[in-house]
């Protein structure tokens, strides 16, 4: 079996058989190595993949477990944690959380951690993301990241944090990081740090994880306001890369490529969030993204209102960001760049290349060449870098005599 094809297993199924073997170990840290311990074993005894990899992989990991326990055990209990886990039907907790996953992102948001620490330990665990992707998305050094993940789970397992289903009454106390959490999750498989520009695999986990949830807690308007958005962004994957490999800008997307049904749901989504009256940062996101996809061209105008609506809920420089691209369109180039040249966001490869597409449109060619620049040596993703390389040449295609 090629490590290519091991790796996409991997990639799809690690998250959740970690969630699988956690509910069944109660340990998070045991069921990441039990888990690690049976794709080792697969990469030994695999010609091809199985018919169910992920049930191989559970199995495998849950006997690998059984084993250490047997060989660790010096007390009673784990004596008897062993022979339990020798019953091949434990009982199902109960709870409103029945899907293990969801479960987990629950458990690593227990608001004893740091947000951070929250966010990068589910990402690690449900996500299977590198340290240093996950550092990227959140734009801090890696050795931050991995110093927050060990101490999550040592916190995990000294302060004795229980693998549990969270009651009712603790969902809203951990629901703003249950929501980062799926955000970051869905944006990493729509647009991958490194690699190919697609983990179609981590987004569609996260629009359905986000379909639960919001089963799960109906009333609450970002829950439904954060589906609508990864609705309404999925709903555009399959016209962001050209049949070449190539990615494509939305305003060079055929919309006729755009999963139309996905898209009325985000819009009645959008809609009833709306009726309620109370606009949080994914439902105003939502509507932007409804009114991309709303016609035969974005009306950038209400995009720029609501840009500014989100700016007040969230005024981050990532934000401001996005919010200049809009301003570059309704009131020009020279505007947006202005405010863009107002920004820090060092190790932001989308900065540069804002700024260079800004410059080109200003016909400021040196310094457009130079953004790019910046940006490529900042960029890790192979999708997006071809497609700065091809701009980039094309400016200097058309600067030669």
């Amino acid at each position: 079996m090629s490590t290519g094809d091991l790796g996409a297993v991997y990639r799809a199924e690690y998250g959740r058989c970690v969630a699988t073997l956690t509910r069944v170990l109660g340990d998070i840290g045991l069921a990441e190595e039990a888990v690690q311990d049976a794709f080792a074993v697969a990469v030994r005894k695999w010609d091809q993949a199985p018919p169910n990899p992920g049930a191989w992989i559970v199995t495998t990991a849950r006997n690998r477990a059984i084993d250490r326990l047997r060989r660790e055990s010096t007390r009673e209990a784990r004596h008897a944690q062993a022979l339990l886990l020798d019953q091949p039907d434990e009982p199902r907790e109960v709870g409103p959380v029945r899907d293990d996953r969801l479960r987990m992102i629950f458990t690593c948001c227990h608001p004893a951690l740091s947000p951070l620490a929250r966010t990068a330990l589910t990402l690690r665990l449900l996500g299977g993301l590198e340290v240093a992707e996950i550092a990227r998305a959140y734009l801090v050094p890696e050795a931050t990241v991995s110093q927050r993940i060990v101490r999550a789970k040592k916190k995990i397992r000294d302060a004795g944090i229980p693998y549990r289903v969270p009651g009712a009454a603790e969902l809203p106390g951990r629901l703003d990081s249950v929501l980062t959490v799926l955000y970051l999750v869905f944006n990493e498989g729509y647009t991958a740090t490194s690699g190919e520009l697609l983990r179609t695999d981590l987004s569609q986990e996260a629009v359905r994880l986000t379909r639960e949830l919001a089963g799960l807690m109906p009333d609450e308007p970002e829950v439904i306001g954060l589906l609508a958005l990864l609705l309404l962004t999925e709903a555009r994957r399959p016209a962001r890369v050209s049949p070449s490999g190539e990615l494509v800008v939305l305003a060079e997307q055929d919309r006729s490529l755009w999963d139309r049904g996905l898209i009325a749901e985000g819009h009645e989504l959008v809609r009833r969030c709306l009726r309620r009256g109370r606009p949080g940062p994914y439902q105003v996101q939502a509507a932007i993204n409804a009114v991309h996809t709303d016609g035969p061209a974005t009306d950038w105008t209400q995009v720029l209102a609501l840009y500014d609506q989100l700016l007040h809920l969230v005024p981050t420089p990532v934000v401001a960001l996005n919010r200049a691209v809009a301003v570059a369109e309704v009131h020009g180039p020279e505007r947006a760049l202005a405010a863009v040249d107002e920004l820090d966001l060092p190790g932001y490869h989308l900065l540069p290349a804002t700024r260079a597409d800004l410059l080109r449109r200003l016909g400021r060619t040196a310094e457009a060449v130079a953004a790019y620049d910046e940006a490529l040596a900042l960029v890790a993703n192979d999708t997006e870098r071809a497609f700065l390389e091809n701009r980039r040449a094309r400016l200097t295609k058309e600067e030669r005599p």
